[in-house]
């Protein structure tokens, strides 16, 4: 050619970073949290006039003031937490269980069922026993459900998981009106408020210190599973490549079962520990959401059951927070939602940074 063509080239271009240091990928989030603090506090003098370090300061106080708030938050991060590690596998594997809502009602039902109709005829240490099992199986069988079908027919586990969230809550709610206590209230109530049948034992007088060792236990527990087992190795496999999987000999149908099998007992296990350690009753609202915002807490982890301790605390902290600064300022809820939401952008935002970083090039350059 006689020309000379000029070939725009663009100002950057995206590249994948290799493995980054965990302490370094921690600093970057520790970073991003400062700068949303400092939009944060722009937004809050230009918006409502107030003090931005009142604010944080009243976040604090929210989430930490008391020695009862302190032990709040920490039932709130450890039913969090349960949720999310008992997605972790099933995501591990590619299996996109949006399903746990679901799955802990029904463990949860299972739990109150069982208060209902054996409380007053066993002992309690058997019946606790028996709850959990209860738990287990009706946790487990809600998750298998969409497993099976994702397993022999190809199903879009996705939708499937989804809709028996819906199918879960009108199952809580039918019993609801069954058991309703008072009649006509349209709730269960306290179940066995006076006898406490069912109801965790409290240890060293705090109610819910119980739950928190259990949860901490499990998370030892999932995190040697999934790190440490074969089965752990398995589901990661399959998770990768699925014709990989099957080329050395994994029989992906077994794992994609076993592993909802195990997410699904987990959340089981959440339900009972709601409503047997925590509020003693089952509603339609009793996961409060957890299923969903467990996917973020576990996504934000990296699938590591450890790490999982630090992203619940974060978005249970918000949440405490963001109540509190509503009531002490008299602030709309939607603002401190928008602080909270603000947070969670720069954090989520912080992983791009973390997994990619920006090379600047030429502005153009000349080709014969």
């Amino acid at each position: 050619m006689n020309e000379k063509e000029k070939v725009r080239e663009p100002l950057f271009h995206l590249v994948k970073r290799d493995a980054m240091p965990w302490h370094t990928a921690w600093l970057i989030r520790l970073g991003s949290i400062v700068a949303a603090l400092i939009v944060s506090g722009i937004l809050t003098m230009v918006l409502v006039h107030e003090n931005p370090f009142s604010v944080y300061a009243t976040m604090i106080d929210g989430a930490l003031g008391t020695t009862r708030r302190i032990w709040n938050l920490a039932q709130s991060i450890a039913m969090l937490l349960c949720v999310s590690i008992a997605v972790t596998p099933a995501f591990k594997m590619r299996f996109w269980n949006i399903g746990a809502e679901g799955q802990v009602l029904i463990g949860g039902l299972a739990t109150a069922a069982c208060m209902i109709i054996l409380g007053d005829k066993i002992p309690n240490t058997l019946l606790i026993l028996v709850m959990i099992i209860a738990s287990i199986l009706g946790g487990a069988i809600w998750a298998v459900i969409p497993a099976v079908f994702k397993a022999k027919f190809y199903t879009n586990e996705t939708l499937f998981t989804l809709m028996m969230n819906y199918v879960a809550i009108q199952l809580v709610s039918y019993f609801a009106i069954l058991w309703e206590s008072p009649k006509g209230s349209g709730i269960i109530g306290i179940i066995n408020q006076n006898s406490r049948a069912g109801w965790l034992p409290v240890i060293g007088g705090q109610e819910y210190f119980l739950n928190i060792l259990i949860v901490l236990a499990l998370t030892v527990l999932m995190y040697i599973y999934l790190k440490y087992s074969k089965h752990g190795y398995e589901l990661a496999v399959v998770g990768e490549s699925e014709n990989t999987a099957r080329y050395i000999g994994i029989n992906v149908k077994k794992v994609i079962i076993r592993t909802m099998l195990l997410s699904g007992a987990v959340c089981g296990i959440a339900g009972f520990l709601l409503v047997s350690g925590t509020s003693h009753t089952i509603t339609s609202a009793t996961a409060d959401n957890r299923g969903f915002t467990a996917i973020m807490v576990a996504w934000l982890a990296k699938f590591n059951p450890l790490y999982m301790i630090v992203t619940s605390f974060i978005l249970c902290f918000l949440e405490r927070g963001a109540n509190e600064i509503s009531t002490v300022f008299g602030l709309n809820h939607s603002f401190s939602d928008i602080i909270t939401g603000i947070i969670l952008f720069f954090i989520i935002g912080s992983e791009f940074f973390i997994n990619y970083q920006i090379k600047l090039l030429g502005k153009h350059k000349e080709e014969k």
